[in-house]
């Protein structure tokens, strides 16, 4: 969750990071967002306890432009087809109402996750660039949950998401090296 997610991300902010690429895993709340599928998150509605421990004021909490640009631009060159869009984030799985899907769904939110979005405002608040891409575990936009953990699409999404990263961080080097 987003607690443990901020540890390992201060730690590495510590050691001198400022380009950190998330993968992770998401359920789909959208209709057109599938089991196997990648989200390239944008930004996120947050609904965790983390976030608050990090004041940004009035600014907007989102994905780093520079690094967004980098992912979407490794997906297309592997012909990785991907969303992009917003997550929403909580810490209450079991509060995943159905008037919450719904209504979150309508307001364009792709998919639910537990951390995007502390990882998000952390990158604001220390001053890095942050960026996500997740992968597609389950599905529960029709209401009736459809897990999806052991499908073959979810394991090839994850080998996907790594493989783009690691592409996306052999780019950056080569771009900004120097």
């Amino acid at each position: 969750g987003a607690p443990q997610a901020v540890i390992l991300l201060e730690k590495l902010i510590a050691l001198g990071a400022r380009y950190i690429f998330c993968m992770g895993w998401c359920g789909s709340i959208a209709a057109s967002v599938a089991i196997g599928d990648l989200v390239l998150a944008r930004n996120a509605l947050s609904e965790e306890g983390t976030s608050p421990h990090y004041p940004v004021g009035n600014k907007k909490v989102e994905a780093s432009g520079l690094l967004m640009r980098y992912l979407a631009d490794a997906l297309s060159r592997r012909g990785c087809p991907f969303h992009q869009g917003r997550i929403w984030t909580t810490d209450a799985i079991f509060r995943e109402t159905e008037n919450k899907v719904l209504s979150y769904a309508r307001e364009g939110i792709l998919a639910v996750d537990m951390e995007i979005s502390a990882l998000f405002t952390v990158g604001l608040f220390r001053g890095v660039h942050v960026a996500g891409l997740l992968a597609v575990s389950d599905e529960l936009g029709t209401l009736r949950w459809r897990p999806g953990f052991r499908s073959p699409a979810f394991r090839q999404a994850r080998i996907s998401a790594v493989e783009v990263i690691l592409d996306t961080c052999q780019t950056l080097i080569q771009e900004t090296a120097g």
